[in-house]
């Protein structure tokens, strides 16, 4: 099992930034992919960015430039950081690990999710 601990939401105005960190537990040595979704009302959950246990990293079209995904293995911590934020990314953004090869296992897991709003 992992557990997943995250930080750094909050309210920002447009244009301004953020950065979300996650912390992972348990059984760490067998995650292969970490990531972040987000989910704002009324739409459908959606992958921002993920970072592969050799550092290879995707991104979400609407956030590529803006979002950089990175990751500290020595604490088991993952972050986003996010400039140049706009209203439409107010979302409640969840931090996510899986031990598959691909977001589509059973092995994922997710964290508890952190607001994140932006103002207009």
């Amino acid at each position: 099992q992992v557990q997943l601990v995250e930080s750094g939401g909050g309210l920002v105005q447009t244009g301004g930034s953020l950065r979300l960190s996650c912390v992972a537990s348990g059984s760490i040595f067998s995650i292969n992919i970490m990531g972040w979704y987000r989910q704002a009302p009324g739409k459908q959950r959606e992958l921002v960015a993920h970072i592969t246990r050799g550092g290879s990293t995707n991104y979400e079209e609407s956030v590529k430039g803006r979002f950089t995904i990175s990751r500290d293995n020595a604490e088991n911590t993952m972050y986003l950081q996010m400039n140049s934020l706009k209203p439409e990314d107010t979302a409640v953004y969840y931090c996510a690990a899986t031990y598959g090869s691909s977001w589509l296992s059973s092995r994922n897991y997710w964290g508890q999710g952190t607001q994140v709003a932006v103002s207009s």
